[in-house]
């Protein structure tokens, strides 16, 4: 597989089996370091605080994302999320990235790109799917899973700003991190809460509504509600591409 190798992923689809009683795993083993070696303690920073801030986006200029990767960081990004975005942090499974949104040092909101939905209705007629192509490019589409913006940071256009910066450099930052270019942007808004306004100022496209039902399991259901699904192509040709069969996106600009 291309990019960093899958450890964190591969490990935790192992226990998934284990509890679900497909495999049984071995006892694990301590690792004893090496002799002469010294363990090196964990960095501990101190939490992310959200600072206070009205201004103009001119103002405050630059706005940068940050990509988020060092171990140290990753804890403060999770603590940040947890503690400020109203649907807290769990772990991403699989293919993730995560942003700090700044400006000079301070720190004014996260991302998180991570796995798309397996199968949405509305999204899947627009691309033009049939399900043995959705199965073969699924990757290819990203998952805006979380994105905040710090609650005491008011700068009107920031997060559309925010937004656009993320289309224009995401297939970069990906395939620097996992080896391939991605081509689709999704994101789902709760409309008894938000109207995904900075959505729609940065040009992601509202497809409509999923259909409340959660994903289906063999004997399981849960309730859900209706979800907006918003989308933001990436590359002109994107359909031609996760049409097909295969996919891999170094042949796409």
């Amino acid at each position: 597989m291309a990019g960093t190798p899958k450890l964190t992923a591969c490990g935790r689809l192992l226990e998934r089996l284990e509890r679900d009683g497909l495999v049984k795993l071995p006892r694990l083993q301590s690792q004893s370091p090496r002799p002469g070696s010294k363990r090196r303690a964990a960095r501990k920073l101190p939490e992310i605080q959200a600072p206070s801030l009205s201004a103009r986006l001119a103002d405050v200029a630059p706005v940068s994302l940050e990509p988020v990767t060092a171990t140290a960081l990753v804890r403060q990004w999770n603590a940040a999320v947890e503690r400020y975005h109203q649907l807290g942090y769990r772990s991403a499974f699989g293919y993730r990235l995560r942003y700090f949104i700044r400006c000079d040092s301070l720190y004014l909101g996260c991302v998180l790109l991570s796995g798309a939905a397996k199968a949405i209705a509305v999204r899947d007629r627009w691309i033009g799917w049939q399900r043995h192509e959705r199965m073969a490019n699924l990757s290819l589409v990203l998952n805006n899973s979380r994105f905040l913006i710090f609650p005491e940071v008011r700068i009107p256009h920031l997060a559309s700003h925010v937004l656009g910066q993320l289309a224009r450099r995401v297939q970069d930052d990906w395939q620097q991190h996992w080896g391939f270019r991605p081509l689709l942007l999704e994101t789902f808004v709760d409309p008894r809460q938000y109207r995904g306004t900075c959505y729609r100022a940065a040009g992601w496209e509202l497809l409509g509504e999923t259909s409340g039902r959660g994903l289906a399991r063999p004997g399981q259901a849960y309730a859900s509600t209706p979800r907006l699904v918003f989308v933001k192509p990436l590359a002109g040709n994107f359909r031609q591409t996760m049409r097909n069969d295969f996919a891999r996106t170094e042949r796409v600009a």
